[in-house]
């Protein structure tokens, strides 16, 4: 007989815990209420005569509950009905209390350890771990199925993310960066046009990833080769401001140089925007935005020149990292970077390997560019190459009406996390048993990811404008649901696997 505890999860009967529940009621009453080990096993035979191949183990406690009535064990029963319903309660009790007042006091180590992005000394981190507290107390004791919670509780598996849940807002996604910049958006009521020079769009750009970052909780991407058009509209205007300027009066030579001086200041102060902007802007979750900069120089792009410009100086930016508050150069937590290797700078006398050897030579100083190769996306995702979301999770391929691929505008809907050396642990080599038991879990994951499914459905684009509205993710009109996004294939569920201890 299989017993079905409270999580989903099928364990083998145990008669001895029914010995044990049953005890633990008799140590509370007096001696002539308490059952005789002959009414115990009376009881136990009872259950096990009814040859069930699974039974809830509530069944099983409304079985001995219903056994102590009919043998008159009337003080038994009721203490048993107390201890039963005092479990319950300790499941379901508000713990809230006790972990804000250890954050004020700075005594919580679990959230001082949770997010090494985030000083839990600054007010408006507290703040945000405040809401978060809450929202974890509500999800567990009301969102959430009791099954669901309670797996999470014993680590079957991990719901991820429970400090938002309470909110309909989503984890990761791409930036529609390329429709924003081109097309315009708007923030905080306000029209923020096509930029006209390069420093504007990464200034605009910025301002994106912050407005993003705090409508959302987890990680962006944001794919940089956007940037290229920009840089040659800031080419466009020095060349025309300059000869404008001078005339005939200089050699063409001269000419040149000056407008390649004034574009190199332009390229190296809009870089060192993205790069400064991210990491001291704070935002509403109290942390500087979570942003990934992918650097994919694409072969048959119009603006490969200027888009080899532009990672060229956040390579070498990178490389010089940011000064500390005392004077001392560091490397910042953001941006990450994720570095292309195609074709043309795979260090095989491609044109732009020197791209490349910059890449190594941050990456052995800073840890950052990470790499991924094209050749290899080509061959897995039908010849795309994209950007993994800041979380380093992989869109899967979706198109469009007209059979086009999209990536970018894409999200995540949210993550659970299943337990893998937990289920081997309890199969202790039993193989039959270790793919029973793991399929039983996955099939509660699948539930617990359908919770983040139907939590975000029904909600209203006005929910956060940036996303939904005005280009980051849609275009959407004011009051229009979401749901054709959560459908289909469009944005993603993502399990993932706890591989050690």
């Amino acid at each position: 007989m299989k017993v079905i505890k409270r999580d989903g999860r099928a364990v083998d009967y145990d008669r001895q815990r029914i010995v044990l529940a049953i005890e633990k009621a008799n140590d509370e009453v007096r001696r002539s209420e308490r059952a005789t080990k002959e009414e115990i096993n009376s009881i136990i035979e009872y259950i096990e005569e009814l040859n069930k191949k699974r039974i809830l183990v509530e069944d099983i406690q409304d079985i001995i509950e219903q056994e102590l009535m009919a043998l008159k064990r009337f003080e038994l029963a009721k203490k048993y009905m107390i201890y039963r319903y005092t479990r319950a309660l300790a499941r379901k009790q508000n713990t809230t209390d006790e972990s804000i007042l250890g954050l004020i006091r700075n005594e919580n180590k679990e959230l001082a350890e949770e997010n090494s992005n985030k000083n839990i000394m600054l007010a408006s981190t507290q703040r945000d771990y405040i809401a978060g507290e809450v929202s974890k107390d509500l999800t567990k004791r009301i969102l959430l199925p009791e099954k669901i919670s309670k797996a999470h509780e014993d680590g079957i598996l991990h719901f991820h993310d429970a400090d938002y849940f309470i909110q309909p807002i989503f984890n990761c996604c791409l930036i529609n960066i390329a429709d924003m910049l081109d097309n315009g958006t708007v923030m905080n009521g306000k029209m923020l046009e096509t930029p006209k020079s390069f420093q504007v769009a990464c200034t605009v750009t910025t301002q994106i990833i912050a407005a993003v970052a705090s409508n959302q909780y987890g990680g962006q991407s944001v794919d940089i080769s956007h940037l290229g058009k920009y840089l040659r509209k800031s080419y466009d205007k020095f060349n025309k401001q300059i000869r404008e300027t001078v005339g005939n009066k200089v050699p063409e030579e001269i000419i040149e140089d000056l407008i390649d001086q004034r574009l190199k200041v332009e390229l190296k102060n809009g870089v060192q925007t993205i790069q400064y902007q991210i990491n001291t802007l704070m935002t509403t979750n109290g942390q500087s935005p979570f942003v990934t900069l992918f650097l994919n120089l694409k072969k048959d792009d119009e603006y490969i020149k200027e888009n080899a410009m532009i990672i060229e100086e956040v390579l070498k930016q990178r490389y010089e990292g940011i000064k500390n508050e005392k004077g001392v150069y560091i490397t910042p937590a953001f941006p990450k970077l994720v570095y292309v290797l195609d074709e043309h700078n795979c260090l095989k006398g491609g044109e732009y390997d020197y791209l490349t050897k910059l890449a190594v030579k941050c990456s052995s100083k800073r840890m950052y560019p990470d790499y991924i190769s094209a050749k290899k996306m080509r061959e897995n995702y039908d010849g795309n190459v994209f950007s993994p979301m800041g979380c380093r999770s992989f869109l899967s391929p979706w198109k469009d009406e007209n059979g086009n691929y999209k990536f970018e505008g894409r999200f995540n809907q949210g993550v659970v996390s299943i337990n893998l050396p937990q289920i081997g642990i309890i199969a202790d080599g039993d193989e039959e048993k270790f793919w029973s038991l793991l399929d039983e879990r996955l099939e509660l994951c699948k539930e617990a990811l359908m919770c983040r499914h139907y939590s975000l459905l029904g909600t209203p684009s006005d929910i956060s404008p940036i996303h939904w509205q005005n280009g980051a993710v849609a275009r959407l009109k004011k009051g229009e649901k979401i749901d054709k996004l959560l459908k289909d294939g469009y944005s993603t569920l993502s399990l993932r696997i706890y591989r050690s201890l």
